[in-house]
């Protein structure tokens, strides 16, 4: 805890009033997509480790834990509240001006909204960084700073499974204030993972492949909460009774915060978040305290857990003082198909036990002031630049956000791999990884910033080139269009895979999961993988010749393949009539200046 002015916020951060609504939020083109309304902020988490999202209202509701799937709702019990009383008077609020919208944790109170001008506060956005400054409610200028340790060329820290919450608190006042910051936190152990072990795919609306995911939310059996702490440092492990073997969805989460003589900590292990709320609320809202409950004893079936800790403490006129808290979490298996099992990269730090949330949560407290100083490290060149305008800052490390949450995986090492298997989706609707042709463009800032990362993906897509798989299937299109479809396999050997697969089957090994197109007849994705190898390869200082021996067979192999489509003989690959390139709507007849220009580039490349 460190006395310190106010955090500086960058000018070129994406900023927006706590809690104001949109007149008119974007909606989505089919009744089937994924449609989760504007609500959204900078995700929590590291890369490949699960994330989390705070919304500009407070809550928190995205949560992307298991891995490459999606879940959206807003889990009240999880949640920073203050309280704050100058002598004569004291309030208190959870800070989010979404109040439940069932019958739950009725005895809290919410954090308002102011209808004039004034607003009670902004939220501001420059990921990984982001932060609430609540004004016109409280007397003590607060700010919270959330951030995961993700910056450019890191290959470790990037990876953990940890948010940190740096509690700013200023008294402007020429009297004392005291002020008492809690966590609560609902205990998720065994939530995320699909109780659907084979879903079956189907076809939906827009002709895409779909498959039913079914988290075991809400199945709480077994469940305890314990508190954990050293001299320094202090915190509560969410837990889960262990079973015979650890599983996805298995593991600890993590709440923590340190230490400090001048500041009183409370405590409450075992509250019920479906309940009204008041056994932790009632003191907290009448003096900042928890009445420091211990209970381990696990959850039986129907029955929800909720963890709570507090820092209560005094501040003298002009007094400041900076409160770390953490959220950590330790899930270390993704699972695609039944039985497809990967470890987290970070457990190559962490071990693969499940039992380090407190491990990753004491190395964050120790770590957080480095982690931060590296971030903005890497930021301030941008950040600084007079030529660019605030906006084109403000995009360049926002749009970052999907390396975190776009269900992101990144696997442990391994001999083949030595900093592990890496893949982002396409996006939510279309849930498939590192669709080839879009990351043609899409993929620089993963190239510019995490460079051997984009080369994993590269050479996934090399070692798959030479397989085939004669799984025969329908395709979507047709559907679209009221035709009958033709029966097409999944993977012609020597063919560019369109993509590296889908989080239900296996994903890296098992290609081409969209079906919408026949992609083995696209006249581009040959080209599009020529292409990023090179791209690769000189933007990295065009020195490493193991990464073009790793992928020239695949090169020679699907140029060849490619050709196959030249009926002419003049050299250029004709299109089909058939949507047979990205633009998976149109139709081409013979030479295009899109796939021969492609052609030409790659022929030239290779």
């Amino acid at each position: 805890m460190t006395n310190q002015l106010s955090p500086k916020i960058p000018s070129c951060t994406w900023s927006r009033p706590i809690g104001l609504g949109w007149d008119k939020p974007y909606t989505v083109r089919y009744a089937s997509n994924i449609d989760d309304g504007p609500w959204h902020g900078t995700p929590l988490g590291g890369f490949g480790a699960g994330c989390i999202g705070r919304s500009s209202r407070g809550d928190f509701n995205l949560w992307h834990i298991d891995g490459g799937e999606h879940t959206f709702k807003n889990v009240p019990a999880c949640q920073f509240s203050v309280f704050e009383s100058s002598g004569t008077s004291s309030q208190a609020y959870a800070l989010s001006t979404q109040a439940p919208d069932d019958s739950t944790l009725q005895a809290w109170q919410w954090y308002p909204t102011l209808a004039d001008t004034k607003g009670t506060g902004n939220y501001h956005a420059l990921y990984p960084r982001s932060w609430f400054v609540y004004e016109n409610v409280f007397q003590a200028q607060l700010t919270c700073e959330q951030f995961s340790p993700a910056w450019a060329g890191n290959y470790q820290e990037t990876s953990y499974p940890v948010a940190l919450f740096l509690w700013n608190a200023h008294n402007p006042t020429d009297a004392p204030i005291t002020i008492s910051i809690m966590l609560t936190w609902q205990n998720m152990v065994g939530w995320f993972t699909n109780a659907l072990k084979s879903p079956q795919v189907q076809v939906r609306d827009d002709g895409s492949p779909v498959y039913e995911y079914q988290p075991r939310w809400g199945e709480s059996q077994g469940n305890y909460n314990q508190i954990v702490e050293n001299t320094q440092q202090f915190g509560c492990v969410l837990g889960r009774i262990g079973s015979d073997a650890l599983q996805e969805g298995d593991g600890t989460w993590c709440i923590a915060t340190l230490k400090h003589p001048q500041v009183e900590l409370f405590h409450h292990t075992r509250w019920n978040p479906e309940g009204t709320g008041e056994e932790i609320w009632e003191s907290f809202a009448k003096d900042g305290s928890l009445p420091n409950y211990l209970d381990p004893t696990p959850a039986i079936d129907n029955t929800q857990l909720g963890a709570a800790i507090a820092l209560r403490f005094t501040l003298q006129p002009g007094e400041t003082l900076e409160i770390p808290f953490v959220l950590a979490w330790d899930l270390p298996i993704t699972e695609f198909a039944a039985g497809v099992d990967y470890y987290r990269r970070y457990t190559d730090f962490f071990g693969k036990s499940g039992n380090n949330a407190w491990a990753i949560a004491s190395t964050a407290l120790q770590e957080y002031q480095s982690w931060r100083s590296q971030i903005q490290s890497w930021q301030k060149p941008i950040i600084d630049r007079e030529d660019l305008p605030d906006w084109f800052k403000m995009a360049l490390f926002n749009e970052l956000y999907d390396l975190t949450s776009g269900g992101t995986l990144w696997s442990a090492a391994s001999e083949l791999d030595p900093i592990g298997q890496f893949a982002v989706l396409e996006c939510l609707d279309y849930r498939w990884y590192e669709s080839l042709d879009v990351r043609l463009y899409g993929s620089f800032a993963l190239l510019m910033l995490f460079p051997e990362l984009e080369k994993s993906v590269i050479r996934a897509f090399a070692r798959a080139i030479p397989q085939g798989d004669d799984t025969p299937r329908i395709i979507g299109y047709y559907m679209t269009i009221k035709a009958e479809s033709p029966i097409a396999v999944r993977k012609v050997a020597g063919a560019t895979p369109h993509d590296l697969g889908a989080p239900n089957e296996h994903v890296w090994e098992k290609t081409n999961y969209t079906s919408y197109q026949d992609c083995n007849l696209w006249k581009d994705l040959g080209s599009d993988f020529v292409l990023q190898v090179y791209r690769d390869f000189l933007l990295t200082g065009a020195d490493d010749v193991e990464f073009l021996a790793d992928c020239w067979n695949a090169i020679v192999q699907t140029l060849d393949y490619l050709k196959t489509f030249d009926l002419d003989g003049d050299g250029i690959p004709e299109n089909s009539g058939a949507p047979d390139q990205t633009f998976d709507d149109w139709r081409l007849q013979g030479v295009s200046a899109y796939c021969g220009g492609l052609w030409l580039a790659a022929l030239e490349a290779a």
